[in-house]
């Protein structure tokens, strides 16, 4: 997949202003600090579309963005504003969980992780809840740059047991080098590509 064009679309802060359009979206979560706009911003090859903030965590709201005028990438917030109740595996509560039960063009979730460490608590409750809910997901593992590849594969095997999905699942990233870019792209392409089948 080529992406052409990539502009931002909107931002909302409440469950009312969600978009109900049917354009296809994936959405980017993960901790505030785990590199979500600036990989965003590889995947399109646009430096700034996803703003990116030497304060992790100030995103606050649901970010739209329009890619190639055929679907769409959606930039939660990152972990540190999401509440987090006990029922139903649980459930995160405010405008992210609004969003991630409510959507109803939401094809898959990218939950992003940091390759270095161990998947915290906040990112085993995300895939508790993904799981709970059935919504499609993939884990992006990112800063891959930062390791050797050996150990990449190691962190990886780390990563699916401590969020006990399959490794495959998981797919090394960089917002430096672009380790990853061309394997998600061709993920989205295929997504779509079932999605024009079916209709």
């Amino acid at each position: 997949m080529n992406i052409v064009k990539a502009v931002y679309k909107t931002s909302v802060v409440s469950k009312d202003k969600i978009l109900m359009d049917g354009v296809p979206e994936f959405a980017f979560v993960g901790r505030s600090n785990v590199g979500k706009s600036s990989l965003i911003n590889k995947l399109v090859n646009v430096k700034r579309l996803a703003k990116t903030s030497s304060t992790p965590g100030l995103t606050k709201m649901v970010n739209y963005f329009d890619i190639n005028d055929s679907f769409r990438f959606v930039d939660l917030p990152g972990y540190g504003y999401a509440k987090v109740g006990r029922k139903q595996l649980g459930v995160w509560a405010g405008l992210m969980g609004e969003y991630l039960v409510g959507s109803e063009s939401l094809e898959t979730v990218f939950v992003l992780v940091d390759i270095r460490h161990e998947p915290s608590e906040l990112d085993k409750e995300m895939v508790k809840f993904l799981v709970f809910h059935q919504l499609p997901f993939m884990v992006l593992a990112t800063k891959c740059d930062k390791l050797s590849k050996t150990r990449v594969n190691a962190q990886v095997k780390v990563l699916a047991n401590g969020l006990g999905v399959r490794e495959d699942f998981i797919i090394p990233t960089s917002s430096e080098n672009g380790l990853g870019r061309d394997r998600i792209l061709d993920y989205i392409e295929n997504v779509l590509s079932e999605i024009d089948e079916n209709n």
